[in-house]
């Protein structure tokens, strides 16, 4: 297992992991794998990293699947050259051991397991966002690192709310790539990552 990186030395810890600093905190529990939207998009905007809050650096990794490929954009903050790979030895869904995604939480129910009696709260249990929600008990995706260089990081913006950015730009030279999980792609998938790859490799 790797160890904690340097930059994430002051970071809380839940479970003796690293609590990213985009992790929705609720009660004052981590619930991994939820996103807190102002977190999130503060590190968009001020180009930070997921996992340790840092701004990026001249290189970032974005880990990519093919429905992100779709869209056109990666919908969470990029990461750091050494926050990958502890990130991806560590958690469920990169590293293989999670072979579903969650099912939906119940109304009523915090991802984390915990009761949520806050009519106001913003928590995916009472607001799961529609790709958490169109996955939800889904095989796991294959996942891919992407690295980008700082001068190609590109927001975009949802033209009904343009102030809130939907994700970072994949229409942009990569640098590098590795597989981080691989699984079963359908033929569409499949046909499409292989453009992809194709059109990154000047073939």
């Amino acid at each position: 297992m790797h160890s904690i990186p340097q930059r994430c030395a002051r970071r809380p810890l839940s479970g003796g992991l690293v609590v990213p600093w985009v992790s929705l905190i609720h009660g004052g529990h981590a619930a991994f794998g939820s996103l807190d939207p102002r977190r999130a998009r503060i590190a968009f905007l001020r180009c930070l990293c997921q996992i340790c809050g840092e701004r990026l650096d001249e290189r970032c990794f974005l880990i990519v699947r093919p429905a992100d490929v779709i869209k056109g954009c990666f919908p969470e903050p990029a990461l750091h050259p050494e926050c990958l790979p502890y990130t991806a030895a560590h958690c469920p869904m990169l590293n293989g051991t999670a072979t579903h995604y969650r099912r939906s939480p119940v109304l009523a129910k915090h991802p984390a397991g915990r009761p949520c009696t806050d009519l106001s709260c913003l928590c995916p249990s009472r607001s799961p966002g529609e790709g958490h929600a169109a996955r939800s008990g889904s095989p796991a995706d294959r996942y891919e690192a992407w690295m980008i260089h700082a001068r190609n990081y590109r927001l975009v913006f949802p033209p009904d709310r343009p102030e809130l950015p939907s994700g970072i730009s994949l229409d942009v030279p990569v640098l590098r790539e590795r597989v981080l999980r691989t699984a079963t792609l359908t033929p569409g998938q499949q046909h499409l990552m292989d453009l992809w790859h194709a059109l990154m490799n000047g073939s």
